[in-house]
């Protein structure tokens, strides 16, 4: 089974790529979905998160308060080498399980941080969303309400836009319609079918 890693700066479009895709039945495993799971209420991570940062990091009903502990990492870089540290092997494993539970002739496997946690071991191709930096700040003021100087720091602890791009198998330029990102999909899902078939 051919599996292909869809990673991309932040506010590149990710998502509403990876959605195309299940739109054509193509399983979608979820890095970000995997490490919200891990952290929920009564999850032995979030206790050990607790453990190391404090009440301070949970909201009044026991829940992981996101924000304050993404203004913690992005404040100091031990901590969120240890949040890393600890999250990351844990996200591997559960998207190794994942895939062995695939049936389909190729998954796609949505990696925000593929390149800066290596996990591109885990993948056969590498598919980039991107589109220029303006256009990402300008999407994540919209969608988390973060100010141009946070989503800046966020942007500068990810690799490059040029190393994203020339590190790609596949790329797509989300700078366009919807329909036209539709078409680019299409032609990718049915590359991907082929590549998959002839590895059978």
């Amino acid at each position: 089974m051919l599996k292909v890693g869809l990673t991309g700066g932040i506010g590149c479009g990710k998502t509403t790529v990876a959605l195309l895709f299940a739109q054509h039945g193509v399983p979608i495993i979820d890095a970000d979905t995997i490490a919200h799971a891990l952290v929920q209420q009564g999850q032995p991570t979030l206790a050990e998160i607790t453990q190391i940062w404090g009440q301070v990091i949970l909201k009044e009903d026991g829940t992981l308060d996101r924000a304050r502990l993404r203004d913690l990492i992005f404040a100091c870089p031990d901590a969120k080498h240890k949040l890393e540290s600890l999250l990351h092997p844990l996200v591997f494993r559960d998207i190794q399980t994942a895939i062995e539970n695939v049936t389909a002739d190729y998954c796609l496997i949505s990696i925000p941080l593929l390149f800066e946690t290596s996990m591109t071991s885990l993948v056969d191709r590498v598919l980039v969303i991107d589109c220029p930096t303006e256009t990402q700040i300008m999407r994540v003021k919209l969608r988390d309400q973060l100010s141009r100087e946070q989503i800046l720091a966020i942007i500068d602890t990810q690799v490059t836009r040029d190393f994203r791009t020339t590190h790609a198998d596949d790329l797509i330029e989300n700078t366009e319609t919807n329909d036209r990102l539709a078409e680019q999909v299409k032609k990718l899902h049915n590359l991907y079918l082929s590549i998959s078939h002839c590895q059978d």
